[in-house]
């Protein structure tokens, strides 16, 4: 982990909350935070800047102890698999930033204790941590696996490649009405293709989509 100085604190919040960074004023739920420890875990890694507000103001922590506290207790307790979480210093205008850096991890999927005492997969899309689809829960176990993707390239696979050579993209539903697939069916198709490179899963707030990569 690479310690971070002042100045580079400040360029981090300058360009603001994304995909692999969040700011925390405090800790307050260990369900809350599990939800953002689990969706850098499950994507490319992430920091949290505990101490700064959500509109980039530098507020420092009263006890970073206590909050080291609740965001162990959250990777141990509230993720599953447990999430490495590796924490630095900063002292800035005497305050003080916890950084609280989560690895990308080679254990995918991790899974969050939600308020309603069931395990949900997060995943990271932008400056928001989303509940993932079972299609990316599918994709994230794939991921994790030493071995390969075997595909057979039927008539329904050649047919979705056609498709995306034609258009810029398709969602699962178009597949499976084109193709008459059932969802489970079009789904494996889908989720296969991703894993092997052949097409591309992209998740936004709205819709998830496939394009050819």
């Amino acid at each position: 982990m690479s310690f971070l100085k002042p100045y580079h604190i400040k360029q981090l919040i300058f360009e603001g909350e994304g995909v692999t960074l969040d700011f925390k004023k405090t800790i307050t739920s260990c369900e809350k935070i599990a939800k953002t420890m689990v969706s850098f875990a499950n994507n490319k890694g992430g920091r949290l800047l505990v101490g700064v507000a959500d509109n980039g103001d530098i507020k420092g922590v009263k006890s970073e102890e206590e909050e080291k506290y609740m965001l162990t207790k959250a990777a141990n307790f509230f993720c599953r698999p447990a999430v490495d979480v590796q924490f630095e210093e900063v002292y800035f205008d005497n305050k003080i930033v916890l950084i609280a850096e989560i690895k990308e991890s080679d254990s995918k999927p991790h899974y969050a204790l939600g308020d309603d005492k069931k395990w949900w997969v997060y995943i990271r899309v932008k400056d928001k941590s989303l509940l993932a689809s079972k299609i990316v829960v599918d994709v994230l176990k794939g991921s994790s696996k030493e071995e390969g993707v075997f595909i057979e390239y039927s008539s329904k696979e050649k047919a979705l490649l056609e498709y995306l050579d034609e258009n810029e993209k398709i969602t699962s539903k178009e597949y499976g009405k084109i193709l008459n697939l059932s969802r489970r069916r079009a789904q494996r198709i889908l989720v296969n293709l991703v894993l092997s490179g052949v097409i591309r899963l992209h998740t936004t707030e709205k819709e998830e989509y496939y394009t050819a990569s």
